[in-house]
């Protein structure tokens, strides 16, 4: 019998969609689920963007560019200028969601068993994609006891190897919130710079910052042109998941024209998607300011129930809208199928990520989750007390 290749047999499953069918099953069965488990917001997405697409006068749905229509480009470098980071239409390639963005990054600066340094736990499908291109990961790990604060630039150093091409950061981070300082982003900057590295920085919540921090991109380093590659998207910042439209941004022309080869392999980012994207960005501050406030509440109101109970440990958020929780059971994954096939609360339940998924260190996160904080108030304490009453009887 034919069989599939190893690499097929090394991609990991999701850790947050491997649950759906149990939560599919669930709800079958009459359960209402509140979805703690992905980050699809529930805040609307602007109505700007929407009207562009029912509005719009294309008679033929045609190829836009391989690097994005020249408009949207346009637009987004000056949106980039209004959040400090000056770049050019030309520094933009436009891609299928910030996912095809790491898969050309990956794509055009590694090769075989080359590797790329992360901080663990990172947003699980870097594994899937270092996988397809055959690179390895190798993890740095940040710790929940100080909120996973940036690892001593001396923990780097030891992980430097002759085959190492990148060091990559998410920031704000999924799946811990945390915020990395213009400090920390420098000491980044300098052992990149010493080591002759990529430093490449997914980006795609900066607007989701809190308690008076502000976010540092990459890009408003000095002197660094030729190192460093930004990673972006429409999907968190509009509330726009499913238009799939990212982008990378680098001023590296080498890594630029390699990485439009891999873009005129698949064509062109979506037509009607990108005129949504182009039209978003016509959304007023005040949609942003709106949505940061509720997310601040969410994150609050969800630090504080989990408090409550006993022998939890949550880190807090200062970005993005998600958190690490450690429980008091042995294996989160089993806890994670029990909530949804044997445990409910007046026909109520509760779908969380198990944390183990966002790790690449074998037994490190086995007893976490990872919380999005998508859900108004009322839902989230609602969820919490679920999973309290849960931890009351659940047994390993």
């Amino acid at each position: 019998m034919p069989t599939i290749s190893k690499k097929g047999q090394l991609m990991p499953e999701s850790p947050i969609r491997k649950l759906v069918p149990y939560a599919e099953k669930a709800a079958k069965d009459g359960k209402q689920i509140y979805h703690l488990n992905i980050g699809q917001p529930d805040i609307k997405t602007p109505e700007v963007a929407l009207q562009a697409v029912k509005e719009n006068t294309v008679e033929i749905l045609s190829y836009s560019r391989s690097e994005g229509s020249e408009t949207y480009r346009e637009k987004l470098a000056k949106y980039y200028d209004r959040n400090k980071i000056s770049v050019s239409p030309k520094d933009i390639v436009v891609t299928t969601g910030a996912s095809e963005a790491i898969a050309f990054i990956f794509g055009s600066i590694m090769d075989v068993d080359d590797e790329v340094i992360i901080c663990e736990p990172f947003y699980a499908n870097y594994i899937a994609f270092a996988t397809a291109a055959s690179i390895k990961v190798v993890p740095i790990v940040s710790n929940i006891e100080d909120n996973f604060a940036l690892p001593a630039i001396e923990e780097f150093e030891k992980l430097i190897t002759p085959k190492t091409k990148a060091i990559m950061i998410c920031n704000p981070g999924n799946p811990t919130g945390c915020l990395y300082s213009e400090k920390e982003v420098k000491q980044l900057a300098d052992i990149v710079k010493r080591h002759d590295l990529f430093l490449i920085s997914d980006e795609v919540y900066r607007e989701f910052t809190y308690d008076g921090n502000s976010h540092f991109s990459i890009l408003e380093l000095e002197g660094l042109d030729e190192h460093t590659i930004m990673i972006d998207s429409v999907s968190k910042r509009y509330s726009m998941c499913g238009a799939r439209v990212g982008c990378l941004v680098t001023k590296n022309e080498n890594v630029r024209h390699t990485v439009l080869k891999f873009a005129q392999a698949r064509l062109s980012p979506p037509t009607y998607a990108q005129i949504a994207s182009e039209a978003a960005l016509n959304t007023p501050q005040s949609y942003f300011e709106d949505v940061k406030n509720k997310y601040i509440k969410r994150r609050d109101t969800l630090i504080s129930e989990l408090n409550k109970i006993d022998k939890v440990k949550v880190a807090t958020p200062k970005g993005a809208f998600y958190c690490i929780v450690e429980l008091p059971v042995k294996n989160a994954d089993h806890f994670a199928q029990w909530l949804l096939e044997s445990f409910d609360v007046d026909n109520e339940t509760v779908m969380v990520a198990p944390a183990s998924g966002f790790y690449s260190t074998p037994g490190i996160g086995i007893n976490q989750i990872r919380i999005a904080y998508v859900l108004n108030r009322r839902s989230l304490v609602k969820a919490v007390n679920i999973i309290k009453k849960a931890l009351k009887v659940y047994k390993d």
